[in-house]
């Protein structure tokens, strides 16, 4: 589900590596269609966020970068039920909509469509993610399908970060989060934290650590 975002994040970042108007301008036509299968096939039900369910019942359950079916938890450890929307995939739609917009400005389109529509993800984002324990507010991994967050901390939160999703208070929390025991082992971030039941440490996508997974939080972090 995170794929298509991903592409538009890409050539946003190829323009501002410095390509030209002209090397870019061929892609054009892909990036309409990226940013509108966002808007329309990436949201089916319409309420502004980016979700995903296996229709066919012999796909993958988890459709995000953490794709096995138990990737999805409940703090309790019981598993999420569909369709979710991943908060990761959320920053990485923001962002793309943001960068879009701004590249579709430089070849000559109207950008500020997809600028509204990311200021609307993220008041969709903030009213809908936060869940807090006794330390305090963090984002939830996901929305289930009841449209509940889903309340285990994972390392997700950390591909949050350098987005453009979140202001700056919610920047520091995710921050202090992502260097706490509960999810900073030492030797990378945990993918899901020491406090969740589901938690092992050599769980696949339930407390093993993943080195793209921490470097994209520490440039999180950096940026």
């Amino acid at each position: 589900v995170d794929a298509t975002a991903l592409w538009i994040r890409l050539l946003a970042d190829i323009r501002r590596a410095g390509a030209t108007l002209e090397e870019v301008a061929p892609f054009r036509p892909a990036l309409e269609a990226a940013l509108g299968w966002m808007r329309d096939s990436g949201d089916p039900d319409r309420d502004g966020l980016l979700e995903y369910f296996d229709t066919t019942g012999h796909g993958l359950s988890n459709q995000g970068w953490k794709d096995s079916a138990d990737s999805v938890q409940w703090r309790d450890g019981r598993l999420a039920e569909g369709a979710l929307a991943l908060c990761e995939v959320q920053a990485s739609a923001y962002a793309a909509a943001v960068g879009g917009a701004e590249l579709l400005d430089e070849l000559g389109g109207d950008g500020g469509p997809w600028r509204a529509w990311a200021d609307e993800l993220a008041e969709r984002f903030r009213a809908s993610f936060w869940v807090e324990d006794e330390h305090g507010p963090y984002p939830a991994v996901a929305l289930d399908g009841a449209k509940r967050p889903v309340d285990s901390l994972t390392s997700n939160i950390g591909h949050l970060l350098g987005t453009g999703l979140l202001d700056e208070r919610e920047r520091m929390l995710v921050a202090d989060r992502l260097v706490s025991p509960e999810l900073s082992s030492g030797f990378g971030l945990r993918t899901m934290a020491t406090s969740a039941a589901g938690y092992w440490p050599l769980a696949y996508h339930g407390g093993s650590v993943w080195t793209h997974d921490t470097a994209i939080a520490i440039a999180g972090l950096a940026a």
